[in-house]
């Protein structure tokens, strides 16, 4: 019962995953972090199989990084986001990987962002996105909350009550949730929610 969500603010951008790694009926962990910083100012969220996930997120991580170190600058959000749509789509063909991402990212020109790509190589420049069951709640909570220029507090807020209503929803639902933000200095770890320890 994966979730991943995430919404643009006044300079900032936000994603927040659960961290259960589930397997049928089976919770195998707890505390697995589904957000992966790619760069200094980006973030990706990602949903789906396990293997897929991690496999498909450290190979755009690591090209990503070699794109940095060959020419001397990094990839825009969107340059990011278009060669994660490329992959996907080029695989689709042949081997596809079952991953949904949420990737926010900062440019000094355009200021946050956020793309929805899924697993069918599907591309979107968005305010706010959501992928798994979790989806259900968390964009019916951000469709009637939501606001373009909303403070880091305000999203804080908002992503709580999203966690809030996904917990208190969902027959299964994931416990335990970490909130990492992207703006002008960085990308990094907000804060965990946690119902159960590790």
């Amino acid at each position: 019962m994966e979730c991943v969500f995430g919404m643009v603010g006044k300079g900032f951008a936000l994603v927040v995953a659960d961290t259960s790694a589930v397997n049928s009926i089976l919770v195998h962990k707890s505390n697995e972090d589904k957000i992966m910083i790619l760069d200094s100012h980006k973030l990706m969220g990602a949903s789906g199989e396990a293997g897929d996930r991690a496999q498909f997120t450290e190979y755009v991580q690591k090209n990503v990084s070699l794109y940095q170190f060959r020419n001397g600058i990094p990839l825009t959000t969107k340059a990011a986001a278009n060669f994660m749509r490329g992959e996907l789509a080029t695989a689709l063909r042949k081997n596809p990987y079952m991953v949904n991402i949420v990737l926010a990212g900062y440019d000094k020109e355009t200021g946050p962002s956020l793309y929805f790509i899924d697993y069918i190589a599907t591309l979107h420049k968005v305010d706010k996105a959501a992928f798994g069951y979790g989806s259900y709640f968390s964009l019916a909570m951000m469709d009637r909350h939501y606001h373009p220029d909303m403070t880091v507090e305000e999203a804080i807020k908002l992503a709580e009550q999203c966690i809030e209503e996904i917990r208190s929803r969902l027959v299964v639902a994931p416990q335990n949730f970490v909130i990492k933000i992207v703006d002008k200095d960085g990308a990094r770890e907000h804060s965990w929610r946690r119902t159960t320890k590790d």
